[in-house]
């Protein structure tokens, strides 16, 4: 009886169309910004969902369980067509409200990778990955690409680190509502992919600083080994160094001539010194009028004798 199922032992709600769907819950998402809640909609530019490495990489690896592949489709013309209205991604969980007949709020919990395979992924990347920037986006070599996002040692979650829940009456274990959400994390990662990393728990920064310590590292043991010549500091510096006169090799040391001039003045400036205290110490006698008479008079006496 009727189009919608009335009268048959079905409960379904009449038809309601994109456009009344965006209206009614541009409404009720108002109503939550007045309540402090941060709303971040899931915006779709066209045909594709996910356009960069990390948002495309996320939907592919979506589409190769099985165990999705029948809600998925459904999914994705929900988020292309706007109603994902919220998606707030936080460590280990997803909050969502996916537009329908209601407003239906969407939870998702996705567990934190586990540190062995954290550990794993950063040794494999090893000396790989030339930045941060390089990292976030997705400018990496086939074999960084293959380590992280490898199906089962990867960064991506598998359907038994998975779990949700929707307060929609489908009775499905993934709804439509789910399935856009799903997808919608995929968009957000081309916009922040950082979140990935967030979403399982790990520092994405850690993946460079693995490469830094070793860089810096292997830096360090070279410059204690090499040092310049006095040949190459010669032809540097415009300066002449005597032969074995290569342990201080910086250019404000002195030279070998320098440091000989700078001695030799103060030898002569220490014995100008020593001179000088001796005749202060040791002052000769004046000889007085009466002492050189008498100094006569004894010579006079020696004579006759």
């Amino acid at each position: 009886m009727g189009r919608y199922g009335y009268g048959y032992g079905y409960d379904w709600k009449p038809y309601v169309s994109v456009a009344q769907r965006r209206r009614n819950a541009a409404r009720k998402l108002e109503s939550l910004r007045k309540k402090g809640m941060d709303v971040q909609p899931v915006a779709i530019d066209g045909r594709g969902i996910a356009k960069t490495f990390w948002g495309a990489a996320w939907c592919d690896h979506l589409e190769s369980f099985s165990d999705y592949s029948n809600r998925l489709p459904r999914g994705r013309t929900y988020v292309r067509n706007g109603s994902v209205c919220h998606l707030g991604i936080a460590k280990g969980a997803i909050e969502a409200r996916v537009s329908g007949s209601e407003l239906y709020t969407v939870q998702i919990q996705i567990k934190e990778l586990a540190a062995p395979k954290w550990l794993a992924i950063k040794q494999r990347c090893a000396g790989q990955i030339g930045s941060l920037l390089e990292l976030l986006q997705g400018k990496l070599s086939d074999q960084v690409m293959q380590i992280v996002t490898d199906r089962k040692e990867g960064l991506f979650p598998l359907p038994k680190e998975i779990s949700f829940h929707c307060d929609c009456p489908d009775w499905a274990g993934m709804c439509k509502h789910i399935a856009a959400v799903m997808y919608g994390i995929g968009a957000r990662l081309d916009m922040s992919p950082e979140l990935l990393f967030t979403l399982r728990g790990v520092n994405h920064e850690e993946l460079i600083a693995v490469d830094a310590q070793t860089a810096v590292s292997a830096a360090t043991t070279s410059g204690k080994s090499k040092q310049l010549a006095a040949s190459d500091l010669s032809d540097v510096f415009g300066i002449d160094l005597a032969a074995g006169d290569e342990t201080n090799t910086s250019p404000g040391a002195p030279t070998t001539a320098r440091r000989k001039k700078a001695t030799t003045k103060k030898s002569a400036a220490k014995k100008a010194t020593r001179k000088k205290t001796t005749k202060r110490k040791n002052p000769l006698p004046k000889k007085t009028p009466h002492a050189m008479e008498d100094g006569a008079k004894r010579n006079a006496v020696k004579k006759k004798k």
